[in-house]
């Protein structure tokens, strides 16, 4: 294997494939850091509307984005495009998918002897990572196995949990107090005090939103009222985000529950929409997200120009991608995309479910108690 940081499947050229807790201590309201190179709290700046946001067909476009994200819709268009049975397309392009982004078990090896006499810094997505994903978000328990592996894994290297829930809700899931924990897609940091990873006597908050919270407050409120009369439908108030989840509405009334979505924005130009696995997410017009948070949290542990430092991102969402970016972006890290059928992703390594994620981590684990004997 080149002798690179960014870690990638060997001799392969990235391509894709088509188809809070409350403290009990004082908090620090930790300003955007800017140190040297590409510091993750530069300036907060607007973010342009893109143009599924404002331009023409706003509802259409949307609702065609979440069908097309649908896995049922993606083998339906598979069978549809050509001429051999459904099953030998789903095989033969799950093949392809899989040589561009190998699991990251079967690479287990190789990728230990890459991250060699060098720094792991751990990043996990929480729903569909940890946990499964399921129809009630209110449900999605992380098991007690899991949140062992995740706190051996701790135990070796700093481990951040990065997720679109608010903090409260994901530590209340997780309930690991050495954790970093990063809410409301990186909206909503807290690192804990005395860690041994830190220096900082005091917990640090970040909130780069926080102008916002008023603002999604009302949102939330005006959002459950509207989408009362839609079957299924669950409006999450993830405190710098809401989140719109339609996995258990009809697809026929996905075109209302968009509208609805429509309507509030418009009285809100300040906000935008972005699509998850099944949820619309309403967030801030700023230019934060996993990927800034990851810059974020490595700047706090001194890492941010470490040349030895390797992150280690584990996510199965849209949003997950940001971050994916940022390890290319910086030529440093290993992403893993958790997913059990092939879609576009930045990750260079994947892993089918969080059962597999969790053989991952228990394997991380081992090989570090290992390493260390040696």
């Amino acid at each position: 294997m080149a002798n690179v940081n960014v870690v990638v499947p060997e001799g392969l050229l990235p391509v894709t494939v088509s188809p809070a807790t409350t403290a009990s201590s004082p908090m620090i309201v930790y300003p955007p850091p800017r140190g040297g190179g590409a510091p993750a709290g530069a300036s907060i700046k607007k973010k342009c509307n893109s143009p599924i946001e404002h331009a023409g067909g706003w509802t259409h476009v949307l609702v065609e984005s979440m069908k097309a994200s649908s896995p049922t819709h993606l083998k339906a268009a598979a069978a549809l495009s050509t001429a051999v049975p459904a099953v030998e397309y789903e095989i033969d392009d799950n093949s392809a998918w899989m040589i561009q982004h190998p699991s990251a078990l079967s690479k287990f090896e190789q990728l230990m002897i890459a991250t060699r006499g060098k720094q792991i810094v751990m990043f996990l997505d929480y729903d569909g990572t940890l946990s499964p994903i399921v129809d009630d978000p209110d449900s999605a328990f992380i098991s007690e196995t899991m949140r062992t592996a995740v706190k051996e894994v701790a135990k070796c290297f700093p481990t951040a949990i990065v997720s679109g829930r608010c903090r409260s809700k994901v530590y209340d899931f997780v309930k690991l107090t050495e954790l970093y924990y990063a809410g409301s897609h990186g909206m909503d940091i807290r690192v804990p005090e005395g860690t041994k990873y830190t220096k900082k006597k005091k917990a640090v908050l970040f909130q780069p939103a926080s102008e916002f919270l008023p603002i999604m407050n009302e949102v939330h409120k005006t959002l459950s009222e509207k989408t009362r009369t839609i079957p299924g439908a669950k409006v999450e108030n993830n405190t710098f985000c809401v989140s719109v989840h339609f996995r258990c509405v009809d697809e026929k009334r996905w075109g209302l529950l968009v509208e609805q979505v429509r309507a509030v924005l418009k009285e809100h130009p300040e906000l935008r929409v972005t699509q998850g696995r099944k949820v619309l997410e309403i967030r801030p017009s700023i230019k934060w997200d996993k990927g800034k948070a990851l810059e974020f949290l490595l700047e706090t542990l001194g890492l941010a120009d470490c040349q030895s430092v390797v992150p280690v991102y584990i996510g199965d969402d849209r949003t997950d991608e940001d971050a994916f970016q940022v390890l290319r972006d910086r030529g440093q890290g290993i992403g893993i995309l958790v997913s059990e059928f092939p879609k576009e992703t930045k990750a260079s390594y994947s892993l089918r479910n969080p059962a597999e994620v969790m053989d991952f981590l228990v394997r991380l684990v081992e090989w570090n108690r290992l390493s260390g004997t040696k």
